[in-house]
């Protein structure tokens, strides 16, 4: 558990159109193989120490006719960032996917500064 100093939580939030592969005839839609999409997220303003990161699906374009999977996940989360990732495998066609954040951390206090 992470407990924070109510005065210095902050949260950030957004959403993020990671691909649209069904136009294009791209990997995603082509349903072969391993497929990963990566975008960094970078934060209105940087945490005082990494946030919790939660990740969810706003718009998920799947082929009907094959099995749906994916995997989503937040990595390598710092406090200026994170790294959205989503991922399928086997058969699964995905046309599309747009996907949200939302970050919970402490904030820098006015009387927090850093000495190099």
């Amino acid at each position: 558990m992470r407990k924070l100093r109510g005065h210095r939580v902050a949260v950030d939030q957004g959403e993020v159109h990671l691909f649209s592969d069904f136009a294009t005839d791209g990997e995603m839609w082509t349903g072969e193989g391993t497929r990963e999409r990566r975008q960094r997220v970078e934060f209105a303003e940087p945490f005082s120490a990494p946030p919790v990161v939660q990740v969810g699906l706003s718009l998920w374009d799947m082929d009907c006719e094959r099995n749906i999977r994916a995997d989503i996940a937040a990595e390598d989360v710092d406090a200026q960032g994170f790294v959205i990732v989503f991922r399928t495998w086997s058969d699964s066609r995905v046309a599309r996917v747009r996907m949200t954040w939302l970050a919970i951390g402490e904030t820098m206090g006015a009387d927090d500064w850093e000495v190099d």
